[in-house]
C-alpha cells in the first residue's frame, strides 16, 4: 500500500502538531486514544474499534465489510493505492464522515504478514472533531462533551496551582460567565482562600482573597450538599438543595464524599445554567476533588520525600565530621605518643647526666678538687636544663587548661634585648655565628605594654631555636615600629613593635610548617632526637604572644634557606623617631 507524501512512523507527533484544525472545530484532549482499524488489499474494512466512540455518538458496528473510500470523504485526494507493504505514515490527514460529524487525523499503516491475505492494521490518531450541524451540536452535548475533556486534562497533572486554574479556566469557557474563582477549603475551617480568578469577560471578580462564611451564608450549604447550587447570591442562607433560579453556580469538589474546594462561576443572569447536567457536573468535580487529593499526597510526599534527602545529607556530613574527628583523634593520639617518646627521653637525658656527674663525685673518682667542681658544674647544668624542659611541659598544661596568668605592665624594649643578647650571644659566638641586633633609631626609649619573664621566655626561645638549627651564618634580631591603632582588654593602643628573628639555618619545608604551631606536634621526629627538645617551644610562645595581644608568624622558604620567626607586641607609648 502507498500514500503520498509518506514519512516514518516517529515523526507521527511532529505531524500532528502542524495540521491546523478548520475553523469550528472543538478542542480534543491530547491523551485521546487513536482509531484502530484493518484493511485488507481491496481496501475493504475488516474491523474497526475506538474506545471513545460513544463519547462522540459514534457507530462504527456498521462499517465493517465496507469499503474505505466510503468513509474517507478525501480518500480521491490522498492517492492510495495498495502497491508496498512496508509501514507508512500519512503527511497529508484523512477525513472520516460519520452519522454525529467528521473526524480528521493522521493515519499510521503497518503491513500484517500473518494474515491469511495480504491486509494492513491502521491507527488514526484524532486532531479535530467537526459535530454535524442539528446532531451534536447543541449546548448541552458540547457542554458534555467539554467536561469530559476538563476531566481528561486535569487528570493529567499533579501541579495543584495548574489544577485550581485550569479547573476555573475550563469552565468558565463551558458555561460563558462573566469571571470565577477557585477556593481551596479544609475540614473545619470558615474560610475559603482564592487560589485562581478567571475574569472572562472583563468584569472584574470582587473576590481576590478569600471568601467568609459569615459574609457568604449560602456557602456552607454548598458543602453540606452533594450537587451544585444555582444560586440568585452568595450573601442569603440557603436551606434547600434544589437548584434556584439565579446568576451564580456554586460547586464543591469532593474526595472520598468530604469537600476539598469550592468553585464559584457567576453569568450575566439565570440563562446561563440553562441545560446544566448537575448529575454530570456533580461527576467532573468529583473527579476534580480526586485530582486535588492526588496532587495534595504528592505534595506531602514530595515534601516528605525532600525533607528525608535533606535529613540524609545531613546524615552525610555528620558522618563526614564524625570521620574527620576520629582521624584527628587518632593522628593526636599519634602525636602524643611521639611527643612522649621524644620528651622522656629529653627528660632522661640531662637526669642521666645529672646522676652520672654525683655518683662519679660520691665515689671518690675526682683526681682533685677542680675536677671535682668540673662534675658539680655539669650536674648544675643537667639541673637547669631539665628545669626547663618540665617548665615547658607545664607552661602548655597551664596554657590548654586556661590556666595561665599573665600580668602586664611597661616593659622597655632595650632591656629586653640586651638581656637577650646577654644569654644568647656567647652561644652564637662557641658555634662561630655573626650576632647581630638591630633597632630602629628613636629620641626617647620605646617602650611596650607586655609581661617582662614572658616576653624574654618568647626571645629565647626563639632565639635559642635559631642558634640550634644554625650550623653557620648568621643570627638577627630586629625591631620594627608601626603606628596602627590597636584595641585590646577594652583599651587603645598607640601601635605596635614587630621583633623578628632571622637564621640562616636549615628552614622547614612548605608542607611542613602548618605543624610548627601544634601541641604535641615535631615537624619531624628524626630531627628532633637529633638537635633535642621537646618541640613544645613554638607552640608556648605562641600561646603567650597572643596572650599578650599579638601575632607570630613563621617564614621559610623551604629546608636549608634559613628561616624567620616574627611576633608582635603592642605599643605603650609611641616614641619619636630619627629620620
Amino acid at each position: 500500500m502507498q500514500i503520498s507524501s509518506s514519512q516514518l512512523l516517529t515523526q507521527t507527533d511532529s505531524q500532528t502538531a502542524m495540521t491546523s484544525p478548520p475553523l469550528g472545530a472543538s478542542p480534543l484532549p491530547d491523551t485521546l486514544p487513536p482509531l484502530l482499524f484493518v484493511v485488507n488489499e481491496s481496501g475493504c474494512l475488516q474491523s474497526l474499534d475506538w474506545s471513545a466512540a460513544a463519547e462522540f455518538g459514534i457507530q462504527l458496528s456498521g462499517w465493517v465489510g465496507r469499503s474505505l473510500d466510503h468513509l474517507v470523504t478525501n480518500f480521491d485526494t490522498l492517492g492510495i493505492d495498495f502497491l508496498t507493504d512496508s509501514p507508512t505514515t500519512t503527511t497529508e490527514p484523512w477525513q472520516l464522515q460519520f452519522a454525529t460529524g467528521q473526524l480528521t487525523g493522521i493515519v499510521q499503516l503497518c503491513p500484517l504478514s500473518l494474515a491469511a491475505e495480504p491486509s494492513w492494521m491502521g491507527a488514526f490518531k484524532v486532531i479535530d472533531w467537526v459535530p454535524t450541524v442539528g446532531v451534536s451540536q447543541s449546548t448541552h452535548h458540547i457542554a458534555e462533551r467539554q467536561l469530559t475533556q476538563l476531566t481528561w486534562s486535569i487528570r493529567r497533572t499533579l501541579d495543584l496551582e495548574t489544577i485550581w486554574q485550569q479547573t476555573v479556566e475550563e469552565l468558565a469557557t463551558i458555561f460563558a460567565v462573566e469571571w470565577g474563582v477557585f477556593c481551596a477549603y479544609e475540614a473545619h475551617s470558615t474560610t475559603l482562600p482564592v487560589m485562581a480568578i478567571v475574569e472572562a469577560t472583563g468584569t472584574p471578580c470582587p473576590f481576590t482573597d478569600l471568601l467568609n462564611f459569615d459574609d457568604h451564608p449560602s456557602l456552607p450549604a454548598v458543602l453540606r450538599v452533594q450537587t451544585p447550587l444555582v444560586l440568585n447570591g452568595l450573601d442569603q442562607p440557603v436551606n434547600s438543595a434544589a437548584i434556584a433560579e439565579g446568576a451564580y453556580l456554586v460547586a464543591a469538589t469532593r474526595h472520598h464524599r468530604e469537600p476539598n474546594g469550592v468553585i464559584v462561576l457567576k453569568a450575566h443572569d439565570a440563562r446561563g445554567w440553562q441545560g446544566l447536567d448537575q448529575s454530570l457536573l456533580q461527576a467532573v468535580m468529583e473527579q476534580v476533588g480526586t485530582a486535588i487529593a492526588h496532587a495534595h499526597l504528592f505534595r506531602d510526599a514530595q515534601g516528605l520525600a525532600d525533607e528525608l534527602q535533606a535529613a540524609n545529607q545531613r546524615l552525610r556530613q555528620k558522618h563526614r565530621e564524625l570521620e574527620e574527628a576520629r582521624h584527628l583523634a587518632e593522628e593526636a593520639s599519634r602525636l602524643k605518643s611521639e611527643f612522649l617518646a621524644n620528651t622522656s627521653h629529653e627528660l632522661r637525658t640531662p637526669l642521666n647526666g645529672m646522676i652520672g656527674f654525683l655518683r662519679l663525685i660520691l665515689d671518690g673518682m675526682a683526681d682533685d678538687p677542680e675536677e671535682q667542681d668540673e662534675f658539680l658544674q655539669e650536674a648544675h647544668k643537667s639541673a637547669i636544663h631539665l628545669l626547663n624542659l618540665i617548665n615547658d611541659v607545664l607552661d602548655i598544661a597551664k596554657i590548654e587548661a586556661g590556666k595561665m596568668q599573665i600580668d602586664m605592665s611597661q616593659v622597655k624594649l632595650s632591656e629586653l634585648f640586651a638581656a637577650v643578647e646577654n644569654f644568647t650571644r656567647p652561644q652564637a659566638e662557641r658555634k662561630g655565628l655573626e650576632f647581630v641586633i638591630n633597632c630602629p633609631l628613636t629620641r626617647d626609649e620605646i617602650v611596650i605594654n607586655g609581661n617582662y619573664q614572658r616576653l624574654l621566655q618568647v626571645m629565647l626561645n626563639l632565639v635559642g631555636n635559631a642558634i640550634k638549627f644554625t650550623h653557620e651564618g648568621h643570627i638577627t634580631i630586629s625591631a620594627e615600629i608601626k603606628s596602627q591603632k590597636g584595641q585590646f582588654q577594652g583599651q587603645e593602643w598607640p601601635g605596635i613593635v614587630k621583633v623578628s628573628v632571622a637564621d640562616s639555618g636549615i628552614g622547614v619545608s612548605l608542607e611542613k610548617q602548618d605543624r610548627l604551631f601544634q601541641t604535641f606536634s615535631q615537624v619531624d621526629g628524626e630531627r628532633t632526637r637529633q638537635y633535642g627538645g621537646t618541640g613544645l617551644g613554638l607552640a608556648i610562645s605562641q600561646r603567650l604572644v597572643e596572650a599578650m595581644g599579638g601575632v607570630v608568624q613563621f617564614i621559610s622558604m623551604g629546608e636549608g634557606l634559613g628561616s624567620t620567626v616574627t611576633f608582635t607586641t603592642l605599643l605603650y607609648q609611641e616614641p619619636v623617631l630619627i629620620e
